[in-house]
């Protein structure tokens, strides 16, 4: 993906919190949604996608 620094870091931020709430599922800790990793990570890359769309530092680098 590209687009600024702005929303790099965001989509970075949502993947990292993505994975630690994977990782807690996967250890037993604690038990939330029943959709599977790769339905998470299409949503993260949808909301990426959008968030760049409409971001005018992104519209300016292109």
């Amino acid at each position: 993906m590209q687009g600024c620094e702005k929303c790099m870091k965001m989509c970075g931020t949502m993947v990292l919190v993505l994975g630690i709430l994977f990782l807690l599922r996967d250890l037993n800790i604690w038990h939330f949604w029943n959709i599977q990793w790769w339905t998470a990570m299409f949503l993260v890359m949808g909301l990426g996608k959008l968030g760049s769309q409409n971001c005018k530092a992104c519209k300016t680098k292109k």
